[in-house]
């Protein structure tokens, strides 16, 4: 059985919603737990309230879709450490709304950045030091819009979902005969700041959701938690290039 206590585990985009939770958990796990973000206050108070758990934790703020910020600070953890043994590229969003024929090159861009160029740039950096990793793993979030395309004006936000989905198996094969397992979840709607806005100007819409998944609810961030924090562990050893539907059921509709 792995010792837990010295094992490190990187999150991105930590500093709230699933992302702290997931860092919660991994923390509780008994990882050291390194969170990124872009919210240098709110990551010193996240690490204030790891530590008050008795959770290890850090913090580097940098952004996932700047590459050579990713390397330099992956490459900081790294060597403090002397390995990463997972990592969870939860960073990403929506970034807003756009049809294509308004949509421009810069807001493409953007949105295709943020939720899959990260992957690949953090990936990339940490790979030398998950080789040193005990049980390594990568774990990476992909959505419902990457098989359904999204919802209106979320057309390209569904695209680099997919791009995410293909990445994963693509590095699941690259990072085999390491003995470094690559996996993704893919969240449906979750109870977090991500739906907020419509959650306060359209609650009816926000609470006819529930009425699209099997279990009748929304999922809790720590739901999420509990899958990645298996993905991370010596009982998921033998998965790798895998996608686990974390929705109540919404994905097959209902």
């Amino acid at each position: 059985m792995s010792n837990l206590k010295n094992k490190v585990a990187l999150i991105t985009g930590a500093t709230g919603g699933i992302g702290f939770e997931v860092a919660k958990r991994l923390g509780k796990d008994g990882y050291t737990v390194v969170l990124n973000g872009i919210e240098d206050v709110e990551g010193a108070k996240r690490v204030k309230e790891l530590a008050a758990e008795g959770i290890t934790a850090e913090y580097y703020g940098f952004d996932v879709t700047n590459d050579e910020a990713v390397t330099s600070n992956i490459n900081a953890i790294g060597k403090k450490y002397g390995k990463i043994d997972v990592l969870v590229n939860n960073a990403g969003g929506l970034g807003g709304r756009s049809r294509f024929e308004e949509m421009t090159t810069e807001f493409y861009r953007f949105v295709m950045a943020l939720n899959l160029d990260s992957v690949f740039f953090a990936s990339r950096a940490a790979i030398p030091f998950l080789k040193k990793g005990e049980n390594a793993s990568i774990i990476n979030y992909t959505s419902n819009a990457a098989w359904n395309a999204g919802g209106p004006g979320a057309g390209i936000y569904g695209t680099s979902k997919a791009g995410v989905h293909a990445i994963t198996r693509a590095l699941a094969k690259d990072l085999a005969e390491y003995g470094i397992r690559v996996n993704a979840v893919s969240p449906g709607t979750i109870d977090t700041a991500f739906h907020a806005q419509i959650k306060s100007t359209k609650p009816e819409v926000f609470a006819s959701w529930k009425d699209s998944i099997m279990l009748g609810r929304l999922g809790q961030p720590q739901e999420v938690a509990s899958v990645v924090s298996f993905l991370a562990s010596d009982d998921a050893s033998f998965l790798t290039a895998e996608t686990i539907q974390i929705g109540g059921g919404q994905a097959l509709g209902i």
